[in-house]
């Protein structure tokens, strides 16, 4: 997921998309580990999508806080 769509979506698209995207690296973990998978890069993908995604919760969090002072 590129990062100017995650900033394009609201505060609880994003915590949902990150509980989804969460859920589906534990399985490929879970597959992975059990049997190869034919492309272990989407975990990374997954782990990328992950971080964007709290990166940008974080920081949506940060500009909340500042703009409460």
């Amino acid at each position: 997921m590129k990062p100017n769509v995650i900033r394009e979506m609201s505060t609880g698209e994003l915590k949902e998309r990150f509980d989804e995207e969460k859920k589906h690296l534990q399985k490929l973990k879970l597959n992975h580990s059990v049997s190869p998978l034919e492309n272990p890069m989407k975990i990374q993908l997954y782990r990328k999508t992950i971080a964007r995604i709290k990166t940008e919760l974080h920081n949506r969090a940060i500009e909340e806080s500042k703009s409460n002072v």
